[in-house]
């Protein structure tokens, strides 16, 4: 069972980058990889790494400063591009639990919800200030139950569908919030006569 989003708070990693595409978050070719112990390393892996393997050191993922954050604070339009759930799999799998942009791909959108990765839409200059705070080693709180990310002084809200957010906040799938209605479900057979 997935692990219940309630809330994350921690250093955050900065992302200053528009339009990520899901195959910048993970190439092609890393598609019918194995999820084990080298998926972490696919994660934006052509950004990451240069032609001969190296880590690119102005990279945000390589800067030490950022090492084990659950948040991405991203900007606009993070995601767009093919539907590979994969790049959902491929940020999870870094431990980022959280994106936080102005806008998404809604095919990405609707992955990370389903794989139980909260993506946190803001307007534009709330992502800059976060970003910014980010950058500065400020923590970040992303409260899926008030609905609020909240960093120095600030708070800001955001809105999520009730089903998702119920989702989350129980660590439950679509399967998983079904069952939950079983008792009533089976009800409802031996009452119509199909149980």
């Amino acid at each position: 069972m997935p692990e219940p989003f309630v809330q994350v708070s921690g250093k955050a990693m900065p992302l200053a980058m528009a339009n990520v595409d899901t195959d910048q978050i993970i190439p092609a070719r890393f598609l019918k990889r194995p999820r084990d112990e080298r998926y972490p390393s696919y994660a934006f892996h052509d950004l990451r790494f240069d032609e001969n393997g190296a880590p690119r050191p102005d990279f945000v993922l390589n800067d030490p400063r950022f090492a084990g954050a659950e948040i991405l604070v991203a900007d606009r339009n993070f995601g767009v591009g093919s539907s590979r759930e994969a790049a959902v799999y491929a940020l999870a799998a870094l431990g980022i639990r959280c994106v936080i942009a102005e806008s998404f791909g809604d095919i990405f959108f609707s992955n990370a919800l389903k794989n139980f990765l909260l993506p946190v839409a803001l307007p534009a200059e709330a992502v800059r200030e976060l970003r910014a705070l980010a950058e500065a080693g400020e923590p970040i709180t992303v409260d899926l139950q008030q609905q609020l990310v909240r960093a120095g002084n600030r708070q800001h809200p955001f809105a999520i569908a009730p089903f998702a957010r119920t989702a989350l906040l129980e660590g439950l799938d679509e399967v998983g919030l079904t069952l939950k209605h079983l008792p009533e479900i089976e009800a409802f057979e031996r009452a119509t006569g199909r149980g």
